[in-house]
């Protein structure tokens, strides 16, 4: 079994809420490890994520301690990068040994062939402001820019705040979603979803792709349509949800609703 979440947001929100939510993806990890061939989290699992050579965050010990103990027993965890945690360096890698992925990727698992990403940098041609922002952030000077020119305490809360900012905006959008076979329609009449399905939908004419797993948009849906299989993972603090392939190679989503743990 392969297991597929994305949008933690590990650290936003108040204390309590962020709590409840690192303690039920906690849990999820662990009910997945049992049989789990590999768990890909699909980015954004951290709200804000800035790595010094010799710093990082404080917090997210219960998360950090179950991904290596999980790694540790063999469990293969990949980590695909968003637009929240774009700026992960090694640490990650060196202390849990969780796979790092930058980019999409198509992997063949249960001998299907699965296109994973993130899903924040992908059909923005028409949006000139966003590929400015996308190139700015992905800037490697920047980064260095950023790493040696701001105190870490000043850095990390600054990087809250736009996290903040750019969270709300997409909760703002999705407040109103649940999973649906119709999706959410968006506020200039566009199902919330409808980029990522396009730009698949796009990709699946040239190349051969059985199902597509994406993040981002914090609203699920699983959308088909002939041969085009697409899901969306929920935001675990609004939808939380989360997709399972099995040995067959059918891709499923599920939405367990935000139980307590």
């Amino acid at each position: 079994m392969y297991y597929f979440a994305s949008d933690i947001h590990l650290g936003a929100g108040d204390d309590k809420s962020a709590r409840a939510v690192e303690r039920r993806f906690v849990a999820w990890l662990d009910a997945a490890a049992r049989d789990a061939e590999a768990i890909f989290l699909v980015g954004d699992i951290f709200d804000f994520w800035f790595e010094y050579r010799r710093v990082v965050p404080k917090g997210f010990v219960r998360t950090l301690g179950k991904l290596a103990e999980l790694t540790d027993r063999g469990v293969r965890v990949v980590f695909f990068t968003g637009n929240h945690d774009m700026w992960v360096g090694d640490y990650l890698t060196r202390e849990c040994g969780l796979e790092i992925y930058t980019s999409p990727q198509v992997l063949t698992l249960s001998g299907k062939k699965i296109f994973i990403a993130h899903g924040d940098n992908m059909n923005i041609d028409g949006m000139p402001m966003l590929k400015l922002l996308n190139r700015i952030f992905r800037s490697r000077t920047l980064k260095w820019l950023f790493s040696w020119g701001v105190h870490p305490d000043w850095a990390l809360r600054f990087g809250s705040w736009w996290s903040g900012k750019s969270r709300k905006g997409h909760n703002a959008e999705s407040a109103r979603g649940t999973m649906m076979t119709e999706p959410y329609t968006g506020p200039c009449g566009e199902p919330h979803t409808e980029p990522l399905i396009a730009y698949a939908r796009e990709y699946a004419e040239t190349h051969e792709v059985d199902h597509f797993v994406f993040g981002h948009m914090h609203f699920p849906r699983d959308y088909r349509d002939g041969r085009l299989h697409v899901v969306n993972l929920g935001c675990w603090a609004e939808n939380p949800s989360y997709a399972v392939l099995d040995a067959a190679g059918e891709l499923t989503l599920k939405m367990p609703g935000k139980t307590s743990v």
